[in-house]
């Protein structure tokens, strides 16, 4: 029996709006009423508490608003107690309904821990139930799916790929070329030193170690291209600024399409990463020859899967973490050196008594164990990464607590890092003497610095930011005694990592040899 044409458009329309009836209640009642409700119930039956659900936007409102009655807050110099200003909403609702609480990102619960037990359980868990949270999509859009939000064998193949590059032996190889960048900005800063009348210059060092860092790992990445992979990273730099100014809105599907100025911006700049890389690459594809540095490195895996049959992802370039790691941990320790003048001399002797006025000897750098004690401090109080995130593939019970499906787990870094039941009374201060016999016997547990993660996901680039840092440091020991200058602001800000809101103005006076 035929049925006429509009009967059977009818039952289509029909079909069609009972799959977007569904489709809108599992988004809408399901995801945005239902879920919410369920899962604050489940735990509260555990004796887990936290700020009420506001539909769709979660806890997000409130957050925006307490950072922005934070945002002035500024520090004497010298106080480490920052954590009011970067994470005022953890430290009220911790006050407030213990720990751990649950609060909301948008529609996603998230459960934030203290524990340092539960924290080595997640983070150490090689069972894969424990996956990295789901990125927001401005910052999945500015990183690209990168090492760092891969997952499964996608992960390991891309980890077995780029761990050749970052091995010690390999790094000491790339210390020359560091050594020479930063030769090349110290000989800068003592020009211009030279020609002030007091034989001093002020700089905002931050910035001098932001570009430093840049050229280092343009170089590791890019090789004899490092020039247009330093355009790279400026791209990527102001894409990060766009992105960290809409962090607190909820994603709302589609809205990335629309002509705002933002959006604008951010398409430009897409255009333009794109074309950069292509201008890189693109030769070395032609020509077959990829070169050593960790672009070919990553070239010729492709290259060889490809030929295997294997499907290949997108190749991923970014190196935002580790740049922000490597220039953040200099930053932060000149600034510490500067108003401990005790420990900046202990480590300029150290430096003389390895070295003398010679250039620091990759081979040796292990040696400086008190600058490796003042750069751990370092990264124990001013932890470029500050906040973790794990999120469950399936039900889960860790300790005590029965985590469900989909929920993100929030590691705070640097409120574990002020744990004075891990890290003493003294938790608050500088003191680079807890770290005297050890990275594992600072603390009372043996895992207490978390500024590199522990377990399978560590991060990559800490060997490279260790070395970068010492190397760095040592070569402004021989060169340079440094001061804050009168005009520092001490308020370090959020901003995707730990930084100083107004950059880190120092007075370098040149050493006499």
């Amino acid at each position: 029996m035929a049925f006429p044409v509009p009967f059977l458009l009818l039952l289509l329309l029909v079909a069609l709006l009972v799959v977007a009836a569904t489709r809108l209640w599992d988004h809408v009642f399901v995801r945005l009423v239902w879920r919410p409700y369920a899962i604050t119930k489940g735990f509260r039956e555990q004796g887990i508490h936290g700020p009420s659900y506001s539909f769709f936007k979660g806890c997000n409102e409130d957050i925006r608003s307490m950072k922005e009655k934070t945002d002035g807050l500024v520090l004497d110099v010298g106080d480490h107690k920052y954590l009011p200003r970067i994470a005022p909403h953890y430290l009220k609702w911790r006050a407030q309904y213990g720990e751990p609480f649950l609060y909301w990102y948008g529609p996603q619960a998230r459960i934030c821990i203290f524990d340092y037990e539960l924290a080595r359980q997640i983070l150490s868990s090689k069972s894969g139930h424990f996956v990295k949270n789901d990125a927001h999509p401005t910052l999945l859009a500015l990183v690209g799916k990168g090492l760092g939000f891969m997952e499964g064998a996608d992960w390991v193949r891309h980890r077995r790929v780029i761990n050749p590059v970052f091995t010690i032996d390999k790094l000491k190889i790339m210390t020359k070329t560091m050594l020479d960048f930063a030769q090349n900005m110290a000989s800068e800063l003592e020009a211009e030193a030279s020609q002030s009348e007091n034989g001093e210059t002020r700089v905002d060092i931050n910035k001098q170690f932001s570009d430093l860092t840049v050229d280092n790992i343009a170089y590791a990445i890019f090789g004899n291209s490092y020039k247009l992979g330093k355009q790279v990273f400026q791209a990527q730099t102001e894409m990060l600024g766009i992105t960290m100014a809409t962090f607190l809105d909820v994603p709302i599907p589609g809205i990335q399409y629309l002509p705002t100025k933002a959006n604008r911006r951010k398409q430009i700049l897409e255009r333009k990463l794109k074309s950069l890389l292509t201008q890189i690459i693109q030769p070395r594809l032609a020509s077959g020859e990829y070169g050593n540095d960790l672009l070919g490195v990553m070239l010729e895996s492709c290259t060889e899967a490809k030929q295997g049959g294997k499907q290949v992802d997108g190749l991923s370039l970014s190196m935002e973490e580790i740049i922000h790691e490597c220039n953040l941990l200099l930053t932060w320790s000149v600034y510490l050196l500067s108003i401990y003048p005790e420990w900046q001399e202990r480590l300029r002797k150290e430096v003389l008594r390895e070295f003398g006025r010679e250039a620091p000897n990759p081979n040796a750098l292990n040696k400086l164990k008190e600058m490796t004690m003042v750069l751990f401090e370092t990264l124990r109080l001013y932890s470029p990464a500050l906040f973790m995130q794990r999120k469950t593939l399936a039900d889960m019970t860790v300790g005590s607590t029965k985590l469900p499906k989909g929920i993100a787990i929030v590691i705070p870094i640097p409120i574990m890092h002020r744990d004075k039941e891990a890290w003493g009374d003294d938790a608050d201060e500088f003191n680079p003497m807890r770290f005297e016999n050890g990275i594992t016997r600072a603390a009372k547990v043996p895992h207490g610095l978390l500024a590199f993660s522990m377990g399978p996901r560590n991060c990559i680039g800490q060997n490279f930011s260790m070395l970068e840092a010492k190397s760095t440091l040592a070569l402004m020991l021989q060169k340079f005694s440094f001061a804050l200058s009168p005009d520092y602001v001490h308020a370090p800000v959020d901003l995707f990592t730990l930084k100083p809101k107004f950059g880190l103005p120092v007075i370098l006076r040149p050493l006499k040899i």
